[in-house]
């Protein structure tokens, strides 16, 4: 059994979800729950690992194990049930990274890139970034038998009128499963995707780093299995980093299952060594995949018990606020639009009044405006502290 009850005072270690919070929001006497890494402590099977390589004195340039990507491949079949084999992989220096240095590697600035909002903020700013012009093919939101949001859905009229309107729009990048909404997309929906994909020749990016998070005994699908279609329109990006709390230690790698993708990218990476990880990357992800699975069993359970709290929380308490409850990952996507407050209203009442930090909504596109997202890898005290800060603030 593992402790997720225990805090871990973490100001001052380079925190930026804690040594941060005085630069975006003002103070640093807020409960931070934006930031998207958890404050559960790192499982020591990933630490000793680590500790074991920190005691040879040298850090010299360094080879990738030979079972690397193999480990991977091994990961990728008994957790997720794709067959993937070890030459379609390569590391890759981070996942939003990894979105810049496709555009960079296939397509010229002309080239337009669709997302689909509310949806993680990095897929508008690097195309925009880099001059690449961002098009939307929102989200269309499903509501339940008493009107509250429940999930959301694709909107493939939308999507198939406007790659029909514009061949310039040659990229979609996919959350998968959805940051912030925490929806893990079903096989029909992704088979669609990539019927529409192959249809109009664009390639998707699956950003798919909360795969490991699907909550409830649930599974992930990774996009490029679903199909031929898939496989081959496709670059899929995955990493430890979320599930095993070592964002600080960059460790995603790329999926390519088509044969000229994969070269062309793979070529790009190698040309500039962006496939080259640092020394401590393989070694976590390697402890992480070969002696995480009982962890990350017991940590996705008291994610879930965390996920019915605050539900159970806001309904009893602050029935204004609905928890939309996610499928996948540590991240809550909070319906405050019964509140009646404008944006900087929210923002007011969370961080000045409720003394709390959250992402808001707005910053994942203006369909997000009137969210807020909320970081629920925690212990759940801090959560219940969290929750009764907010419940007096909208009481006052």
């Amino acid at each position: 059994m593992y402790n997720f009850d225990e805090i871990i005072a973490r100001a001052g270690s380079g925190c930026v979800k804690i040594d941060a919070l005085e630069q975006y929001f003002g103070s640093s006497k807020l409960i931070p729950l934006w930031v998207a890494d958890m404050d559960f402590r790192t499982p020591d099977f990933i630490t000793d690992a680590l500790a074991e390589r920190m005691r040879h004195p040298v850090f010299g340039y360094t080879t990738i194990p030979d079972n690397y990507f193999e480990t991977i491949s091994s990961w990728v079949k008994d957790i997720h049930g794709w067959e993937t084999d070890p030459q379609w992989m390569r590391y890759i220096p981070g996942i939003v990274k990894g979105i810049g240095l496709v555009l960079e590697c296939f397509f010229h600035p002309d080239v337009k890139v669709m997302i689909q909002p509310p949806v993680y903020h990095p897929f508008r700013n690097v195309p925009e970034g880099l001059g690449h012009e961002v098009v939307t093919n929102p989200l269309i939101p499903v509501y339940g038998s008493e009107g509250e949001l429940v999930t959301y859905r694709m909107d493939f009229k939308d999507l198939d009128a406007k790659l029909e309107a514009d061949p310039a729009i040659r990229v979609l990048i996919l959350s998968n499963p959805h940051n912030p909404c925490g929806i893990a997309w079903d096989r029909e929906t992704l088979e669609q995707l990539a019927d529409v994909a192959a249809r109009h020749n664009i390639l998707v990016i699956s950003d798919e780093i909360h795969s490991e998070m699907v909550l409830g005994g649930g599974r992930h699908i990774p996009f490029a299995s679903v199909s031929e279609e898939a496989a081959s329109h496709s670059i899929t990006f995955q990493a430890p980093s979320k599930t095993f709390n070592i964002a600080g230690i960059v460790s995603s790698y790329a999926i390519v299952p088509d044969p000229e993708i994969r070269e062309t990218f793979f070529h790009y990476l190698d040309a500039g060594e962006l496939d080259s990880p640092c020394i401590f990357s393989p070694i976590a992800t390697m402890a992480a995949y070969t002696k995480g699975k009982a962890w990350r069993a017991e940590m996705l359970d008291y994610v879930q018990g965390n996920v019915d709290f605050v539900d159970s929380f806001l309904r009893e308490h602050i029935p204004a606020i609905h928890c939309v409850r996610p499928q996948a990952s540590f991240l809550v996507w909070l319906d405050c639009r019964a509140l009646g407050l404008g944006h900087d209203e929210l923002i007011d009442l969370f961080v000045n009044k409720a003394g709390l930090a959250l992402n808001d909504g707005a910053m994942f596109g203006q369909e997000g405006s009137g969210f807020m997202r909320l970081n629920i890898g925690c212990p759940r005290a801090t959560l219940r502290t969290a929750m009764e800060q907010l419940e007096k603030a909208i009481n006052k």
